[in-house]
């Protein structure tokens, strides 16, 4: 059936403002069709329904629709195939913009009105922090949220929380790894540009925690500039950077694309040249296109691999999501997608919101098609933990296999600087 008339192809749903309708379109289906409230007594139950609340409008939507760009594309494709257990998948999605304040009634509308089986694809970690503990509170699974922030992430982990992809930790060791490592920098030759908020404070703690494991005790001293979420207010946070008393050879950033695209362009403009590195929710082709000419050298670390791979689960992402919207924000979508659907399956026909978290932490292997198995159980909520380093080169995003390369991409800035 083609997607463009596939009756459950992107819902529109209304939001909570009591003053205007927001319409939550898929962002290249043709179709709109209105989600209703329901009750238990009038839910179909040939459907299974899944809820999203993550940011469609605002600085950071790029992040929200490529998400539901590729959750919605595998659903689709599970749908084509008579669904999961003769049930079609559907996917209903709010705006929140990106702003705390909407997700809170978001989530609550998502599981009261609508009654959805669990909450898949969030976008962020402000927005997490208040709806980890709805999804808690009414005991419905939050799985696979666009965020590698430590709240998702508790030892032992909240029943209710099911990560894919790996902590913002995890993604800043390896940037610290490389910087000291590969490149010979000195810890106190690094500083910090975040976001001044959760996002950013969960980024900055995972490199500090980076730097004392080896060995440096003063990381919390470090330069560290910061900016207002959903602004590119960042003038104040470069002047902290380009202190002459400073000497920074690297900063490591935990930003959205236009504030940081926005950094390293006024930055390299003013002859500041230092190796810029962003965590992955940047959302690496947006910052790329914001960056322009102005990109060469600067490293993102990725949470998937590559969606330009030779793996399965990359061949049919490229199959199934139109080649505009093929990106590794997109591609974590469809594999997010794809983990639900696997454990939706472990769960068995009259899956609940307990049984499919019982079937996640089953220690059943779950293979996604990237050439390994995944094992879930009580103590481990998370599906992946690897790092793929990536850097920008001549306008493209390349996989990074030896650190000195984007060094020596950066270099010509030094030599023409503000004559670009």
């Amino acid at each position: 059936m083609p997607r463009a008339t596939h009756p459950n192809a992107f819902l529109a749903v209304r939001s909570t403002s009591c003053i205007a309708v927001i319409y939550a379109t898929f962002i290249f289906a043709g179709n709109q069709v209105a989600a209703e409230d329901v009750s238990d007594a009038t839910r179909n139950t040939d459907t299974w329904r899944i809820g999203m609340s993550a940011a469609f409008s605002g600085p950071a939507s790029a992040l929200g629709n490529g998400m539901r760009v590729g959750i919605e594309s595998y659903f689709e494709s599970i749908n084509r195939q008579g669904g999961v257990a003769g049930r079609t998948l559907e996917l209903i999605t709010i705006d929140d913009a990106y702003e705390p304040s909407m997700t809170a009634p978001n989530m609550r509308r998502l599981i009261d009105q609508h009654n959805v089986l669990c909450v898949i694809g969030n976008v962020g970690t402000p927005t997490a922090a208040v709806a980890v503990p709805i999804a808690n509170e009414k005991r419905v699974p939050m799985f696979g949220a666009f965020t590698g922030a430590g709240l998702l992430r508790r030892t032992p982990p909240d029943r209710y929380v099911i990560n894919y992809r790996a902590s913002y930790a995890e993604e800043t060791a390896r940037m610290i790894e490389g910087l000291v490592n590969e490149l010979q920098l000195s810890p106190n030759e690094i500083g910090f540009f975040t976001q001044n908020d959760a996002y950013g404070d969960a980024g900055w703690k995972g490199a500090v925690a980076a730097l004392k494991e080896i060995g440096f005790a003063d990381a919390e001293f470090l330069p560290h500039g910061r900016y207002t979420r959903n602004t590119i207010d960042v003038e104040d946070g470069l002047s902290r950077l380009m202190d002459p008393r400073e000497t920074v050879k690297a900063v490591v950033m935990v930003g959205a694309y236009k504030p940081c695209a926005r950094f390293i362009k006024l930055a390299r403009k003013h002859g500041f040249n230092p190796i810029f590195l962003n965590v992955s929710f940047v959302g690496s082709s947006s910052l790329v296109t914001e960056l322009g000419q102005w990109g060469d050298g600067v490293i993102i670390t990725q949470v998937v691999p590559t969606p330009n791979g030779t793996t399965e689960a990359a061949a049919e992402f490229r199959d199934i999501v139109p080649a505009q919207h093929q990106n590794f924000v997109s591609f974590e979508g469809y594999l997010v997608g794809k983990a639900f659907v696997e454990s939706l399956r472990l769960a068995g026909n009259d899956a609940t919101s307990e049984t499919l978290i019982d079937a996640v932490e089953s220690n059943h292997a779950i293979d996604l098609g990237l050439g390994i198995r995944h094992r879930l159980d009580k103590h481990e909520h998370q599906f992946s933990h690897q790092i793929w380093p990536t850097s920008i080169r001549d306008g493209q995003l390349v996989l990074l296999e030896d650190w000195n390369q984007s060094v020596v991409d950066a270099k010509r800035f030094e030599v023409q600087g503000t004559n670009q």
